[in-house]
């Protein structure tokens, strides 16, 4: 592996969507140059000129024959776009020999271009925001703690649930506000989840059809289990000594969302493409997102082990600066961006979390800057 490419103090974001807040913020106080890549220049001039920061970033029209000619050795690209994106936009960061960090899962895809990357000295940073993100903290934080009061090689039975979602602030018929892509929801509930629950691997194909209530703090919500938990169990740490009755990490509705949703449900089943597609356009039009609502975000992660317990619980409206979710997964993101800019981030793959240790500074650092939970 060569050398870690030395950051060159240029971040180029790319996209300014539902989830680009203060983080983006954040970094023109910390990087040298940033610039804010969308659409059309004058729609990321508007972008900048909403979040007051008309001339402290430099607008730019993307395409990514664009960006790959403004790249230089050791910039940080910083992708809001869709998760199929990204693939292309690691590629052009591996060709010139820039850094890059996203908020999404980690693809097959990208997961394919990391040895070319590590070879090069990049960082590929991912996972980084809200769900994926800080509940990749949450969990490490947890089953460190777990660990230092059980021990390792204590046989043990635990417990470790994972719910994250973003919700109207005041509750709608549709019990739901789009916090991102109505397209990408959609399809996420397409996916089947597998998880582990009564000690046994589960599937739900359906993940909706696996929808429970759960409280928290009194307050009765809905939660479904998404994506594939089981690989989690290794990444937090878990010792092999301790057993699973539960592991699922999922999704968290307001009470009443599976009933509001049935006929969306209906058309999943039937699983045309083209009609979802169209469905998705339509309850976007159905239900918009409006400067005068504010969303929520409510992250509840619990573990028990034995006797041991311990919850995460952030619980946070949006105001009319920025939305909840935006300030989640921008600040988290651009915290990561920093690290990369200061150097302690190493070469190859890198999470939000990969260690109990990191997990604990990146969330002294969230507190610091405004992004509240509890520990309990």
């Amino acid at each position: 592996m060569r050398e870690r490419v030395p950051a060159s103090g240029t971040v180029h974001w790319i996209g300014a969507g539902l989830s680009t807040g203060s983080g983006l913020v954040a970094l023109c106080d910390t990087a040298e140059r940033v610039r804010l890549w969308h659409r059309t220049e004058k729609r990321a001039a508007e972008a900048l000129h909403e979040r007051g920061l008309t001339g402290r970033a430099e607008p730019r029209t993307y395409t990514l024959e664009s960006l790959t000619a403004e790249l230089a050795p050791g910039d940080v690209v910083v992708s809001m776009l869709p998760a199929p994106e990204h693939a292309g936009i690691l590629a052009a960061c591996v060709r010139g020999r820039a850094h890059f960090a996203c908020s999404s899962y980690v693809s097959q895809a990208v997961l394919e271009q990391v040895p070319a990357a590590t070879e090069a000295g990049l960082v590929v940073l991912t996972e980084a925001g809200l769900d994926p993100g800080i509940d990749h903290l949450f969990a490490h934080s947890l089953v460190a703690r777990a660990r230092e009061a059980i021990g390792d090689d204590t046989a043990a039975s635990y417990r470790l649930t994972s719910y994250c979602g973003g919700v109207p602030a005041v509750p709608n018929d549709f019990r739901y506000r789009f916090s991102w892509a109505p397209a990408g929801v959609l399809n996420a509930l397409r996916s089947p989840a597998r998880y582990i629950e009564d000690g046994a691997e589960t599937v739900a194909d359906r993940p909706w059809e696996a929808t429970r209530e759960h409280v928290v703090d009194g307050e009765t919500f809905e939660v479904y289990p998404n994506r594939d938990s089981l690989p989690f169990v290794e990444q937090y740490g878990v010792p092999p000594a301790w057993k699973a009755r539960t592991f699922v990490r999922g999704t968290l509705r307001l009470e009443g969302w599976l009933r509001a949703w049935d006929d969306v449900f209906e058309e999943l089943k039937a699983g045309d493409d083209a009609r979802i597609a169209a469905l998705a356009q339509e309850l976007a039009a159905r239900y918009p997102t409006t400067e005068a609502d504010r969303d929520r975000v409510v992250l509840a992660v619990s573990l028990e082990v034995n006797q041991w317990s311990g919850r995460y619980l952030l619980d946070l409206t949006g105001d009319a600066e920025e939305s909840a979710m935006a300030r989640c997964v921008s600040r988290t993101l651009a915290l990561g961006v920093r690290h990369i800019l200061d150097g302690s981030l190493p070469p190859g793959l890198n999470r939000a979390a990969e260690t109990a240790a990191r997990s604990q500074e990146w969330l002294t650092e969230l507190a610091r800057e405004g992004v509240e939970f509890t520990l309990s």
